[in-house]
């Protein structure tokens, strides 16, 4: 796919690769060690993908938290991903977002997860 930002060759920012995807750090990180797991193969659905490819997706989000833990140190983490086109923007090429959270430092997701944001409820 021409017009997508992950199946363009993207060499920057890679933590790691093998056969069926990369692991790269998040240009726009909501915290410090944000990654992002991306397949190879323009997969627009986790639903659409082959259970062989699911298996190798979760042992890339296994690598990629290893590594975050080790390098961060956070206490846990949000991992999401968005299927099918959610919001204005966003790229429907399956990816998750492995997002370390620190002990009281406040999760904030906005416009761009598709997220409307009441700064009063926020924790």
């Amino acid at each position: 796919m021409q017009d997508c930002p992950f199946c363009q060759d993207i060499d920057a920012n890679v933590i790691y690769q093998n056969e069926f995807g990369r692991i790269i750090y998040d240009e726009n990180p909501v915290s410090k060690g944000h990654c992002l797991i991306i397949p190879h193969q323009h997969i627009t659905s986790f639903f659409d993908a082959t259970e062989e490819d699911r298996k190798a997706f979760m042992i890339l989000l296994e690598l990629a938290r290893n590594e975050v833990k080790m390098v961060y140190q956070p206490d846990g983490f949000h991992i999401g991903f968005s299927d099918g086109q959610i919001n204005a923007g966003s790229i429907e090429h399956l990816h998750i977002h492995l997002i370390p959270r620190y002990a009281h430092q406040a999760l904030h997701l906005d416009e761009r997860w598709g997220m409307k944001v009441d700064s009063q409820l926020m924790a």
